[in-house]
């Protein structure tokens, strides 16, 4: 196995340990219940304003587990051993995109299947957000990356993660949610910005935490 698919995995399970991994979900399910609840039971409306009622669920559950990307591996020194270890910064970063996006991205569109269904959307909507979330997870999961390392070394780190990611994540929620021509393609490319640039930031990030 290489070191990559090590890291990823060491990581992939320490987001599901104690059940951290599932309050992304959990929140993300709960907020697609208590919509309807909130806005009554009008089937029309809420079918208009599910696809972007669940993107704003998708970007506040991408909040939660932020602050455990990087803080506890930092406290602890591993990331120090990894780097005695002749791992570089860029591969742990990049190890933890992947490792955070396969513990948020995949089963937040297994959870949208039921979610849609509590909003009533229809068969083009959920096809048309199931493409969206695949393609912006990677972006929020890319995002919080960033956000973790930048924040690891801060006093009052929860309470910065959510006023620096949050204007920062405005350009997928547009594009997420949006149904104009061309909204998904702008959102792949803000994706693929995000995900090309965040082991580099998140690397550096974590060096001079570490310093």
């Amino acid at each position: 196995m290489t070191a990559f698919a090590t890291l990823v995995r060491r990581d992939l399970l320490s987001a599901f340990a104690h059940g951290g991994g599932w309050l992304p979900l959990v929140f993300y399910l709960l907020v697609a219940t208590l919509f309807p609840f909130a806005i009554g039971p009008d089937a029309a409306l809420l079918a208009r304003i599910g696809g972007g009622a669940l993107w704003t669920a998708a970007l506040l559950a991408a909040l939660l587990p932020v602050e455990r990307l990087v803080r506890p591996d930092l406290g602890s020194g591993v990331l120090d051993q990894l780097m005695v270890r002749g791992q570089s910064d860029e591969l742990i970063a990049a190890a933890k995109l992947a490792a955070h996006w396969l513990s948020f991205g995949p089963p937040l569109m297994v959870a949208t299947l039921p979610a849609a269904a509590l909003l009533d959307l229809n068969a083009a909507t959920l096809l048309r957000l199931e493409i969206g979330l695949a393609l912006g997870t990677p972006g929020l999961a890319a995002l919080g990356l960033a956000v973790a390392a930048l924040t690891a070394g801060l006093r009052g780190a929860s309470a910065l993660i959510g006023l620096v990611m949050l204007p920062l994540a405005v350009p997928l929620l547009i594009f997420g949610a949006g149904t104009g021509p061309g909204a998904l393609e702008l959102l792949g490319a803000t994706t693929l910005l995000f995900v090309a640039g965040a082991p580099f930031v998140a690397g550096a990030a974590m060096r001079a935490a570490r310093s």
